[in-house]
């Protein structure tokens, strides 16, 4: 599932090259893909907007619009934003084609059809339940000592709760935590002050080494060009099972915290 770098990526690679672009006509082939509000036609209401900007919010890619409204994307578990050139092969599983008056389009195609493109009015609070982004100003360390103070749950879950953090997902939980040298099913409460700090710039330092690299592929996630992230090649935890530890040679282990699968070191994070 693409988490924080990978639509950050993704919202950088729309914002280069459909930005300012009107969007001439809409294809819903699959209409539970598509949400607007009630009485408001999917289709019509984007005709002939133009994308006035592009950001992103959590694991959501927002498309900006001329008239105010925002197309707001979750792409859940295998759902691509492509951009593509007249002519260029359909992605397998495209669902919803926006076309713009330079003849390009932008198809969002999902195998599995668990993503979703929302029209948002105005000052609709959509986002409201989304937790402090963790690559922002206001993620601070006395802010995530907060977070976690008095917290029973295991600090993997706390992470992975978008209510309070938003954008990380199952690998770079693993990959922080293992920064840090915390034990994922450890109770939040019972991380000392020092190691939450050390958990927090683990969060930041991992996250903004996998923007750099442009998101991680390991399953289907590829950016708007059809290209795949450079971040797998450097995973520490996530996915190596058996491999030995990068800090200490011992084999990775996985179990399964939250009903997620979950890499680590039994030697390094106590």
């Amino acid at each position: 599932m693409p988490e924080l770098p990978e639509i950050e990526t993704i919202a950088r690679g729309l914002a280069a090259t459909i930005t300012g672009k009107t969007i001439v006509s809409v294809d819903v082939r699959l209409p539970k893909m598509a949400i607007a509000p009630p009485g408001v036609d999917f289709d019509r209401a984007l005709e002939g907007q133009t994308i006035d900007r592009v950001s992103r919010r959590g694991k959501y890619a927002i498309l900006g619009l001329s008239g105010g409204q925002s197309l707001v994307t979750s792409l859940r578990m295998t759902g691509r934003l492509l951009v593509q050139r007249p002519g260029e092969p359909e992605s397998p599983g495209t669902h919803i084609v926006l076309y713009f008056t330079d003849e390009t389009r932008l198809s969002f195609a999902d195998v599995r059809t668990f993503g979703r493109m929302r029209l948002v009015e105005p000052g609709e609070p959509w986002d409201e339940s989304l937790g402090v982004e963790p690559l922002s100003s206001g993620f601070t360390q006395e802010g995530f000592i907060g977070m976690l103070s008095g917290r029973t749950t295991p600090v993997k879950a706390l992470l992975l709760d978008q209510r309070r953090v938003a954008g990380i997902g199952n690998i770079y939980a693993c990959e922080a935590l293992w920064e840090a040298g915390i034990r994922p099913s450890r109770p939040a409460k019972a991380l000392t002050k020092a190691a939450i700090r050390r958990l927090h710039d683990a969060i930041v330092d991992v996250l903004q080494r996998a923007v750099d690299m442009r998101g991680t592929s390991v399953d289907d996630y590829v950016d708007v060009n059809g290209l795949r992230g450079g971040f797998q090649n450097v995973l520490s935890v996530y996915g190596r099972l058996g491999e030995p530890c990068l800090r200490c040679g011992t084999p990775i282990v996985r179990t399964v915290l939250a009903q997620r699968g979950t890499w680590w070191c039994r030697a390094c994070q106590r």
